[in-house]
């Protein structure tokens, strides 16, 4: 029994020494980013990501709900193109996402709002960039994290890789048709 006891001391004392270790060494703002070569010119791939609903097509989160209601609003593949999304699921959630910036053909800033099941605010840049007769795309997302959300930063780069993976390659699918 005093052996049992001593490796949950161990176990408790690690998690608490890495919940620690986390929360003063990540540093508040949280980047994440991934990239993929598409067989398609950049002109055929803007087209995908020019607006809200060309985005919503390959946007691996929208499979999280097929009830979500969604509500796009603003001129569509301009500055100010935005949707809302609310669902009754958890992981989906509900917020806003609005295209802030666009350089056609090349990139595209949009700025996203939570709503639920937490509050935040977040960036996210889509920028194409020319690699012989393919496209590469990077995506990123850039946020500032509450101290506590600093402990969950493995785990949330594991699930942004997988979502981030999933939309890119559903991107690549629709742009090289």
């Amino acid at each position: 029994m005093k052996t049992f006891l001593k490796i949950i001391g161990v176990i408790l004392l690690l998690i608490i020494g890495y919940a620690v270790i986390a929360m003063l060494a990540f540093g508040k703002n949280y980047h994440y980013e991934k990239s993929i070569v598409i067989n398609a010119p950049k002109e055929k791939v803007w087209q995908k990501i020019s607006s809200m609903k060309a985005f919503n097509e390959w946007n691996p989160w929208m499979k999280l709900d097929p009830s979500m209601k969604i509500n796009y609003t603003g001129n569509s593949g301009q500055v100010g193109d935005k949707y809302c999304w609310d669902s009754k699921n958890d992981d989906a959630g509900a917020g806003c996402q609005e295209i802030k910036e666009m350089v056609i053909n090349e990139s595209q800033k949009t700025e996203m709002t939570f709503i639920r099941p937490f509050e935040g605010q977040a960036i996210s840049d889509i920028v194409l960039t020319t690699e012989g007769n393919a496209t590469k795309v990077t995506w990123s997302m850039d946020t500032a994290q509450e101290t506590w959300m600093k402990i969950m930063r493995p785990m949330m780069d594991y699930q942004m890789g997988k979502s981030y993976g999933e939309g890119l390659n559903n991107l690549k699918k629709l742009s090289e048709r």
